[in-house]
């Protein structure tokens, strides 16, 4: 799905014409009153690498065209002016995010991140064969008999998909006591309760609950979609003394091996975006001062995504990108530098690698080699990136004693922008006042 750098630009596959703005969702919400149909909204930004991921590898062929004819499909630009209402309203936290919605604009279901294809399909379709709401949901649990438990399996995954951790263990609290048993001997919950209550535990900073569930949540190898929770737990040990938790996660070095090593060296799948894998594991060794580690974490990932791009950086933007990023954060500015131009031939026509390597350049303090990268993108940008790229066009003349041309860029992005992205135009003002952009 190509993301249209517009206005809040939401296609849906069923309408007649295009609609420009917020009332996007409400065109797809009439033509799927119309056909009696659930809404799939795609949540993305043209930046988004498992954006990427999910449009190349999981929403293609048979089984999606088959979600196309059950469901009106729109897309949502997190980055296009009007957005922000709607990820308020939804409290998206990142993207990709798949927000599901009945004929009456009801949320009755969300999918947050990448997925591998076969556990993205097999979220999905429960979801849009019920059509129930959260509420609807939570009214069928009433007993220990098989509907119930399947309808509280939905609620706490639901609620996990939510982020709303807290929601989710207060709403168990709430059951008679033989319906809370039967959940927590359900298999399926079993395994989810203790990953709510870790990620609970670690958004209320109780760094004693999250040593204490350890053992429930990673009892054995470690898979990637235990991501959230590793990342989690090393936030909610960060208050103990630094040798209390490298104890704590000493165990966890040699199964994160042995997860790259099936991953990307013997390539065994059971992960999406592979992104999150070695980010999971350098951001590990990072807190545990390994840095002959770090530094052997991020080579993998580079290794693997160019032994599969094979200097084909078009063919797929997702391993382009991780490319890009793992190089970055190796601090490999040469071959960064090498590799920029490639992506800017390879994905000439939106603002991202121009303003990326502009922006690289310029933390690097090489403002005279930036300035033509970020002016390169700018005509390309809009929404809340526009206002990116005039953060560090700005900051750039700034450092070049440009002052006059500098003013003149942070005005006229701010007029275009108009009343959209104020905290993101505050931050644009602030570089004007000696701020180095975030």
């Amino acid at each position: 799905m190509k993301i249209l750098a517009a206005a809040l630009l939401l296609l849906p596959v069923y309408a007649s014409a295009e609609s420009g703005g917020p009332e996007g969702i409400d065109e797809a919400l009439k033509t799927a009153q119309a056909r009696h149909a659930p809404v799939f909204v795609d949540v993305s930004a043209p930046w988004c690498h498992s954006c990427y991921f999910m449009q190349k590898n999981v929403m293609t062929g048979a089984e999606w065209a088959a979600v196309e004819k059950k469901a009106v499909t729109v897309e949502l630009d997190g980055d296009a002016p009007g957005s922000e209402r709607w990820l308020k309203a939804w409290n998206i936290g990142g993207y990709p995010t798949y927000i599901i919605m009945d004929e009456h604009g009801r949320e009755i279901g969300r999918i947050l991140g990448d997925r591998p294809r076969a556990q993205f399909y097999a979220e999905l379709r429960p979801i849009l064969a019920r059509g129930e709401t959260l509420d609807q949901l939570k009214a069928r649990v009433t007993g220990t008999d098989a509907a119930s438990l399947a309808a509280a399996r939905a609620v706490l995954k639901a609620d996990y998909e939510r982020e709303d951790y807290a929601g989710a263990q207060d709403w168990l609290a709430t059951l008679p006591a033989p319906t809370q048993q039967a959940i927590r001997a359900d298999k399926t919950a079993s395994a989810l309760l203790p990953r709510l209550a870790l990620l609970r535990a670690a958004r209320e900073g109780d760094d004693a609950q999250c040593q204490a569930l350890i053992p429930q949540v990673f009892p054995g190898a470690l898979s990637c979609d235990l991501g959230a929770e590793l990342g989690a737990l090393q936030q909610c040990l960060s208050k103990l003394p630094q040798a209390a938790q490298r104890a704590a996660l000493a165990p966890f070095k040699p199964k994160l091996a042995a997860l790259q090593q099936r991953v990307l060296v013997k390539r065994q799948g059971g992960c999406s975006d592979t992104r999150g894998l070695v980010d999971m594991a350098a951001d590990y060794h990072e807190l545990m001062g390994d840095e002959a580690a770090l530094k052997d974490s991020l080579h993998a990932g580079a290794v693997y995504s160019e032994q599969r791009l094979k200097g084909r950086y078009a063919s797929d933007r997702n391993l382009a990108d991780n490319l890009r990023y793992y190089l970055d954060r190796a601090g490999d500015t040469a071959a960064l530098d090498a590799l920029f131009p490639k992506l800017i031939q390879a994905y000439p026509d939106d603002y991202v690698y121009a303003y990326r390597f502009g922006k690289s350049l310029a933390q690097r303090g090489d403002f005279a080699r930036a300035l033509p990268y970020l002016e390169q993108s700018a005509p390309k940008a809009y929404g809340r990136n526009r206002l990116w790229v005039a953060e560090w066009r700005a900051y750039v003349l700034l450092k070049l004693n440009r002052a006059d041309e500098a003013r003149a860029v942070a005005s006229e992005a701010m007029k275009v922008n108009g009343p959209w992205f104020p905290d993101t135009v505050a931050q644009l003002k602030a570089v004007l006042d000696g701020q180095v952009p975030g």
